[in-house]
């Protein structure tokens, strides 16, 4: 059986073979090719003239790119029947497609999937009215049409995996068969690293600072990481002037330092920059707090692992986060937050810590590699022998 993936993702294409950012990586392509004999990935890509050491390798066997333009780019109007033709021919040529949204290739993929009736099946990743809505204003006219185009699409589809357990199937609710498997497999599971993180805890030093994490781009505004910039702000001026905050991820870094300086913390917060993925594991090992501020995600996959590492962790009321960490450390996405986030901060306690990283660390292995891909590979199964 031949897949068609369709996608927005951008992959980079440098000597004939295809890399990505990270949200299409070659092992996570291949949880297709472990099922379907050959797969066609149908995206958006751009040339590279040089290597980019900081990508990740995309190229696997048994799986060809086909390139779609950039239609929705300016001028990008008139590029848009050439990308319908483009992805209709693939379709055609597939046995099953899946379409992975929010994206305009997914969304045209299953329009085509229709018309040649193709069956299909959709991949939930995130809300589109999240994303769009925190971006800006232009986002948020354009966020209602995105949300009800999606919700209509996945209402209809007969077959839909939603990478949440609950809030995007409350969110765009289906009336075919659905699972939850998602996007975020980990693969190792060492009882070492519960104990370690313990002693890590027992030991520390009241004087030693309080390092809180966030693994994000530091130049999307929506990841959220000025919130807690602003937090670091109202503590010290309440006296608490011990914490610092890290920052591993790329990107222009210049309207973060600016809040920071205006907030009188420039001396508290530290860009580490990209990070190798092999390598976040072991400066997660090394703070005392993860934060996941963001207010656009599906199921985020920094906060799983940090959590896989037994840290404590707060984040925000905002899409499958409160799925994965006890009420008491959601803060909300109202003007409150940073009261919310000092308050949560402030809670952290030794005791508090120290059962946070035993829930968390039982929590992640909900994660498991094999838990989760033995559910797709029995989703897929059931696109492959049932008539739809």
């Amino acid at each position: 059986m031949d897949l068609l993936f369709a996608h927005d993702h951008i992959f980079y294409k440098f000597e004939n073979l295809m890399y990505s950012t990270g949200g299409l990586s070659k092992e996570m392509i291949e949880r297709y090719t472990d099922f379907f004999e050959s797969v066609q990935i149908v995206s958006r890509q751009k040339e590279l003239k040089e290597y980019n050491y900081k990508l990740t390798a995309a190229s696997t066997d048994n799986v060809n790119f086909t390139f779609v333009p950039n239609f929705k780019s300016l001028g990008g109007y008139f590029k848009i029947k050439e990308a319908e033709k483009i992805i209709e021919r693939e379709v055609i040529n597939a046995d099953v497609i899946i379409a992975r949204l929010p994206s305009s290739i997914g969304n045209i993929a299953i329009e085509m999937a229709k018309k040649n009736n193709k069956p299909y099946l959709i991949e939930v990743v995130a809300c589109p009215w999240d994303s769009l809505w925190n971006h800006s204003f232009k986002g948020k006219v354009i966020a209602p049409f995105s949300y009800y185009k999606m919700k209509n699409l996945i209402e209809e589809s007969k077959f839909t995996i939603y990478v949440t357990e609950r809030f995007l199937q409350e969110r765009y609710p289906t009336r075919g068969k659905s699972t939850n498997c998602s996007n975020v497999a980990l693969q190792k599971f060492d009882n070492d690293i519960l104990t370690k993180r313990q002693h890590y805890i027992m030991n520390k030093n009241s004087q030693d600072p309080i390092i809180i994490g966030t693994t994000a781009a530091v130049d999307v505004k929506h990841k959220g990481q000025q919130y807690v910039i602003k937090a670091l702000g109202e503590l010290k001026s309440e006296g608490y002037a011990n914490y610092q905050y890290h920052l591993v991820g790329g990107g222009n870094q210049d309207y973060l330092k600016k809040i920071a300086e205006n907030y009188g913390v420039s001396d508290q917060v530290k860009f580490l920059g990209t990070m190798p993925h092999d390598k976040v594991f072991g400066w997660l090992d090394n703070i005392d707090l993860y934060i996941q501020p963001s207010r656009q995600e599906g199921l985020p996959r920094a906060l799983i692992e940090a959590m896989s590492r037994a840290v404590p962790s707060l984040g925000a009321k905002t899409a499958g986060i409160p799925e994965l960490l006890e009420s008491d450390f959601i803060f909300s996405n109202t003007k409150r937050n940073i009261a919310e986030i000092c308050q949560i901060l402030k809670s952290f306690d030794k005791e508090t810590m120290l059962k946070q990283a035993n829930r968390n660390y039982e929590e992640s292995k909900k994660y498991d590699k094999k838990i989760i891909e033995e559910r797709r590979k029995n989703f897929f199964e059931e696109l492959r022998v049932l008539d739809i």
